[in-house]
């Protein structure tokens, strides 16, 4: 069904287009065009006047369906704590598409996140970035998988009962030790089949990071304090990875050495108090960061807090100083070119997915704001407009 989305306040999105009342014409999964007073026979119209048009929102980095809500400790799927290396983990083999958290999120206007294993380990698993809604899982699939996680500071010291890494150097020890057995693998791979060779035995784990050394998946690596972010911008460098920095809660502090990074996901900006790496966390990294020229997207790390979080966390940086577009720009475009998905998600464009929600008012200004209609891949699964 085609459908015309019709007067209300777009934000497209796209380079610095400032927002406009206009229509929004969707045909199929996809956005047709974008303009003032458009027609479409046979379309479904939906009047949205004195309301606000925005890009599906998009988490950037969270736990859904990994830890799963209200559902105790049998949810909790986010940690392999049985080795500190588990690059050949995938998200997806952990996830339960049926968390009500999924809904919780697309009805609040959240329509893509990027998910996976939680921070336990030196290197962790492997991200998806997948709609918050679909038919089917597979469906529901964007890219994975999306990166591979990784983790500095105090979450691997202490998740492994004594056993390595007790330590930050640990921490980086493993994670050296496997990058580098990855890319011998990868080259005695690639001259036994030159060769004609019998391969080397099969390695799981160095099967997942050889698509990490050759620069072709990316790492999310968390790190809070700014030592921490150092130490992975340092081994970022010596192995050639895409990578970006995943909270970064002291990176406001060095931004110059951020330049480095594919990108900044910084958040939870609402979350864990109790952390004492959060000690110099601050809304106020959001201008920082945005006027020393670094590309940063907010998370929610659900379930640290809802995925509908990072609404508010984008207006604690506003109330910080950070102009309120750059804002909506940490939760749909930024947030989709970091995740290497702007393809599809974080704009309102010709070509792109329909991924679209309605909101009563600009909801990174006003927490009144009511989300009243989603749509993904131009499926109404929210409407509270008609």
């Amino acid at each position: 069904m085609n459908i015309l989305l019709t007067n209300g306040l777009v934000y497209t999105m796209v380079n610095d287009e400032v927002p406009n009342v206009c229509d929004v014409l969707i045909n199929g999964k996809k956005i047709s065009k974008i303009g003032k007073n458009l027609t479409e026979e046979g379309a479904r119209v939906i009047d949205c006047t004195g309301k606000v048009v925005l890009p599906g929102l998009i988490d950037a980095h969270c736990h859904i369906g990994v830890f799963g809500s209200a559902m105790g400790e049998r949810g909790v799927d986010g940690n392999e704590t049985t080795s500190a290396n588990t690059p050949e983990l995938r998200g997806i083999d952990g996830i339960n598409p049926f968390d009500v958290e999924f809904k919780h999120s697309y009805i609040n206007g959240v329509t893509c996140v990027s998910t996976g294993p939680g921070s336990a380990n030196p290197i962790c698993g492997q991200f998806v970035t997948m709609k918050t809604y679909g038919k089917t899982f597979d469906e529901m699939i964007v890219r994975e998988p999306s990166a591979m996680k990784m983790a500095f500071g105090e979450n691997p010291k202490s998740a492994h009962n004594g056993a390595a890494p007790v330590t930050r150097m640990g921490t980086a020890a493993i994670i050296r030790e496997a990058l580098f057995k990855a890319k011998r693998y990868a080259l005695e791979k690639q001259k036994a089949e030159k060769e004609k060779k019998p391969l080397p035995a099969f390695d799981m784990k160095l099967e997942a990071l050889v698509p990490v050394v050759e620069g072709l998946l990316p790492v999310k690596a968390h790190a809070h304090r700014a030592d921490d972010i150092l130490t992975a911008l340092r081994i970022a460098k010596e192995f050639d990875l895409d990578m970006s920095i995943e909270h970064c809660s002291e990176g406001h502090l060095i931004p110059d050495q951020l330049a480095y990074a594919n990108g900044v996901i910084i958040g939870p900006l609402i979350g864990f108090p109790h952390k004492l790496e959060v000690a110099n966390q601050s809304p106020k990294a959001g201008r920082i960061l945005y006027e020393n020229g670094v590309k940063f997207a907010i998370m929610s790390d659900l379930p640290a807090t809802h995925t509908r979080d990072i609404l508010i966390a984008a207006g604690a940086c506003i109330r910080e100083g950070l102009p309120m577009l750059e804002a909506i720009k940490a939760i749909t475009i930024n947030a989709a070119q970091i995740l290497k998905v702007d393809d599809r998600v974080g704009s309102i464009a010709a070509g792109k997915d329909a991924d679209i929600t309605v909101f009563t008012e600009n909801p990174v200004e006003s927490v009144n704001a009511t989300c009243v209609l989603t749509l993904i891949e131009g499926e109404i699964i929210h409407n509270r407009v008609e």
